[in-house]
Parts: structure tokens; C-alpha cells; sequence
């Protein structure tokens, strides 16, 4: 009686083919894309060195496009905060998805038929709706009835407006100030242009977020809260 274990059809469908290893889809196309990469550092002048230039430049290119881009403070309207020659970085994608500007921000918008042509950089004062009043018995700005007190990012001895407006914001717009009142030129100036002083949310580019430059001045910019008691505009909903 034959007693040797017969080797079943699972046994022979386990053994290793005689015909040599099985491809390797996965190191192929990384083979493929090595040499992909290798025929274009031949072609590139410089090489690698130039190839890896040109994947910087091609990111910092969409970043700046896309996310954030870096602002020059152009005068001392902002001041004290920002000064002359500070660089912002500012957040492209703070009002991309749904969020709008809130009192308190402040934002970097294209002043193009409005301020005039060029980027400006402004504090958010009232936004879309609001009745803005300058100003109460103590000479303090007033948003929807609520009197806002500014002195934490006022520039030292300023007052909040020595120019007299009583304002209703339009839906979709802004009115912005700078924090060296005495210094700058915005919406109060511009009251009875066409927009009235108002600025377009649409025309916002981003949201300041941080001072990057000089390193000596790198903070963080938050929104104060000043404007935190406001109660909304009449007839807003959220």
C-alpha cells in the first residue's frame, strides 16, 4: 500500500513558479519615475540643484496665489501696531470658505475706484448692515448703538475720529479705519464719493495675520475686543 502523502491542489498552487519572480508593478513605476526625473536634470542646466529651484519657486508661486501673500506697510495709518516698512503676512483663505470679515480685523483689500490704485490696509470698523456713528458724548465711536472703546490699539493721542459721519453699512461692504486716525486716509474721507467710503467684501484680499518681518516686531495679530459687545445690525441673521 502506497503510503507517501499525495500533494493536494492547494499544496501545488502554493509552490514558487518556475518561471522566475513575479513583476513588481510598484518598483517599476518608481523606476520610471526616477528615470523621468533623471532625464530632466540632464536636460535641466544645473541639474538637480536647478530642478529643485524650480519646484520652490513653482510652490512659493502658488502659495502666494492661493493661501497667503506677504503686504509692505506703506505709511504709518496703522501705527501703533504696524509700522512703516513692517511686513505682514496675510491670509488669503480667512474669507474663502464661507466666513466674512468681522469688526476688528484687519484686512488688506485692492482700493481700485474706491481708495485709488493700489492695496491698502485698514481695521474693519462695521461690516455689512451696521449703523457706525462718530460720536458718542465721550467721543467714542458708537457701532449699532454700542459705544466701542478703541484706546488698546488707538494710536497714543489720537481721538477716535475728529471728522463727524452717521453711516449705515451696506450688505456686502465694509468701513474701515486705520489706527493712527490723525494719519490716515479712509472711509471717513470718502463719505460722499461714489461706494461712500464703503469697501466691498469682494475686494478683500486677506486677513493681516502676523508680522514677519522685521524679526524684531514678529507677533501674532489678533482681533481686539472692543467690538465684542456689539450687538448685530437690525434685521441680521447668524
Amino acid at each position: 500500500m502506497d503510503t507517501e502523502a499525495q500533494p493536494t491542489e492547494r499544496d501545488r498552487s502554493s509552490r514558487p513558479s518556475d518561471t522566475g519572480d513575479a513583476p513588481d508593478p510598484e518598483g517599476q513605476e518608481g523606476r520610471s519615475r526616477f528615470a523621468l526625473v533623471a532625464r530632466i536634470t540632464e536636460w535641466l542646466p544645473g541639474g538637480r540643484i536647478s530642478l529643485t529651484l524650480l519646484v520652490l519657486l513653482v510652490f512659493l508661486l502658488l502659495l502666494n496665489t492661493f493661501v497667503a501673500r506677504p503686504f509692505e506697510i506703506p505709511s504709518g495709518s496703522m501705527e501703533s501696531a504696524l509700522r512703516i516698512g513692517d511686513r505682514v503676512l496675510v491670509n488669503k483663505l480667512a474669507y474663502r470658505f464661507g466666513a466674512d470679515p468681522r469688526r476688528g480685523d484687519v484686512v488688506v483689500f485692492d482700493g481700485t475706484g474706491y481708495f485709488g490704485d493700489a492695496d491698502y490696509i485698514k481695521r474693519v470698523v462695521g461690516v455689512g448692515g451696521d449703523h457706525v456713528v462718530c460720536c458718542d458724548k465721550e467721543g467714542r465711536i458708537q457701532v449699532n448703538g454700542r459705544s466701542v472703546d478703541e484706546s488698546t490699539f488707538l494710536y497714543p493721542g489720537d481721538s477716535p475720529s475728529a471728522v463727524r459721519f452717521d453711516v449705515v453699512v451696506p450688505g456686502g461692504s465694509l468701513f474701515v479705519l486705520g489706527d493712527h486716525r490723525s494719519a490716515s486716509s479712509d472711509s471717513r474721507d470718502r463719505l460722499g464719493s461714489p461706494g461712500g467710503g464703503m469697501i466691498p467684501v469682494d475686494d478683500v484680499i486677506g486677513r493681516a495675520d502676523w508680522i514677519v518681518w522685521p524679526s524684531a516686531h514678529w507677533t501674532r495679530l489678533h482681533r481686539p475686543d472692543a467690538y465684542a459687545r456689539v450687538p448685530a445690525a437690525e434685521g441680521a441673521h447668524g
